[in-house]
């Protein structure tokens, strides 16, 4: 019986330029420098939904080549926020994070693009209750519902296109 050793690597794996981005998806800086170390993110604005997305570059994944469920984990925590200011629903404050449910249900391999979508549930005089999907080239890949806490104001609290997506084209 002759046996062989498994192959450690992955280097079969063909990502997709970090460059190709879909078309309407531009750079956004969010986050502060935690996300601006783990992006790049992109957004679009659809003219009635705020789209986030990302392509998984290779730091961003685990030994098997899949993006690390943190990333994805990460990537939520800005989509639900975002997605609140975008819609209207409050004034541009800084929303901490109270609770973050994330349920993986496929995987994100290296060059895929990941692309969020959301909803607000409810906000109350202290909590924004919301919840969203993300796909990995367009499969399911998380479920995730968050409550964040309505922080303070930032600025005056009236911008409400802190990315500069609803002026473009």
């Amino acid at each position: 019986m002759t046996s062989t050793a498994a192959s450690s690597s992955f280097d079969d794996i063909a990502p997709q330029s970090a460059l190709d981005i879909p078309d309407g998806f531009r750079p956004i800086d969010m986050g502060g420098p935690f996300m601006v170390h783990n992006g790049p993110l992109y957004g679009r604005w659809t003219g009635t939904q705020l789209l986030l997305g990302f392509r998984v570059e290779a730091r961003h994944t685990n030994p098997l080549k899949m993006c690390h469920g943190g990333m994805l984990a990460s990537f939520c925590d800005m989509l639900l926020p975002c997605t609140a200011l975008y819609q209207g629903q409050i004034e541009r404050r800084f929303l901490p994070t109270i609770s973050l449910q994330v349920d993986y249900m496929g995987s994100a391999p290296l060059g895929a693009w990941v692309q969020g979508e959301a909803a607000v549930l409810r906000t109350t005089r202290n909590m924004l209750f919301a919840q969203g999907l993300v796909s990995a080239d367009g499969a399911p890949a998380l479920r995730v519902s968050g409550i964040f806490k309505m922080g303070p104001l930032i600025g005056d609290g009236k911008d409400a296109d802190p990315f500069g997506l609803l002026s473009r084209p």
